[in-house]
């Protein structure tokens, strides 16, 4: 089982910076990658920035350029380092991990920290 714990969120004005955290615990050797997905009222939930074991990254068209994701292995920990904010960033922000077991994606999700960015 893997256990993942989110913290950072907050309230910042517009083009403000915050960084998330996401701490893993549990049986994290099979993770096969980790990621940040938000969800606004009303919307879909959607990927906003994700790094797989051999530390590929990618990013949602909205917030390349703006976002940074990283891990600190030792740590067991990745982060989400969020600049330039905007109000439509405003979202609940989950941490994600994911596993490939038997060809079928099995994901582990955070309880999701807050991210508000107003004026």
């Amino acid at each position: 089982q893997v256990q993942l714990v989110e913290s950072g969120g907050g309230l910042v004005q517009p083009g403000g910076s915050l960084r998330l955290s996401c701490a893993a615990s549990g049986t994290i050797f099979s993770i096969n990658a980790m990621g940040w997905y938000r969800q606004a009222p009303g919307k879909q939930r959607e990927l906003v920035a994700g790094i797989t074991s051999g530390g590929t990254t990618n990013y949602a068209d909205s917030v390349n350029g703006r976002f940074t994701i990283s891990r600190d292995n030792a740590k067991n920990t990745v982060y989400l380092q969020m600049n330039s904010l905007k109000p439509e960033d405003t979202a609940v922000y989950y941490c994600n991990a994911r596993r490939v077991v038997g060809g079928t994606d099995e994901d582990y999700w955070g309880q999701g920290t807050q991210v508000t960015v107003s004026s």
